[in-house]
C-alpha cells in the first residue's frame, strides 16, 4: 500500500467512524427531546396541560376538532414517535410522522408569530422538522434497532 493510499483508507474509515457516531447522537438525542414535549401532551407532566389540557387547547386555539383525538396523535408522536427514534426502531416511518406533525406545528400554528421562537415563531418547530426529515432520509443508521433486525440505511 502507498502512502496515499494509506491516508486515504484512514480518512474513510474515520470518516465512517465518526458519521456513525454523529448520525447516532442526532437520532438520540432528537428522539429524547421530543419525548418530554409527548408527555406533556398525554400526561400532564412537565408542566404539560394533558390530555384534557391539549385538546381543549387544540380546539379553542387551532380549531381542530375533536380536540382529544390530535391531542393524542400529537402526544404519541412525540412520545412513542421519540422513544422509537432513540432506539432507532421504525426511524423512517416514525420521522415521518414527525416531519407531519412539526410541518404543520411550523407552518400553520407558529408561522404568524415570524421567526423567533420566543416570540411564539416557527424557528423550533421548523428545526426539528428538518432534522426528521434528514431522519427520513437517512434511516436508524448501523447503531439500531433497525439495522439489528435487518433494515439497512
Amino acid at each position: 500500500m502507498t502512502n496515499a493510499t494509506q491516508t486515504h483508507a484512514f480518512t474513510e474509515a474515520s470518516n465512517t467512524t465518526t458519521d456513525t457516531l454523529a448520525w447516532t447522537l442526532v437520532r438520540v438525542v432528537t428522539g429524547l427531546t421530543l419525548v418530554p414535549h409527548g408527555a406533556q401532551k398525554l400526561f400532564g407532566w412537565f408542566g404539560g396541560g394533558g390530555l384534557d389540557g391539549t385538546a381543549g387547547f387544540f380546539e379553542q386555539s387551532l380549531g381542530l376538532y375533536p380536540g382529544i383525538l390530535f391531542a393524542v396523535v400529537a402526544g404519541l408522536t412525540e412520545f412513542v414517535g421519540g422513544l422509537l427514534l432513540a432506539a432507532g426502531a421504525l426511524t423512517r416511518l416514525t420521522a415521518l410522522a414527525v416531519v407531519a406533525l412539526m410541518g404543520y406545528a411550523a407552518f400553520i400554528v407558529h408561522w404568524g408569530n415570524g421567526f423567533f421562537w420566543t416570540a411564539g415563531g416557527f424557528e423550533f418547530p421548523l428545526m426539528w422538522m428538518v432534522i426528521a426529515l434528514a431522519l427520513v432520509i437517512r434511516g436508524g443508521g448501523t447503531r439500531s434497532a433497525d439495522h439489528a433486525v435487518g433494515f439497512k440505511s
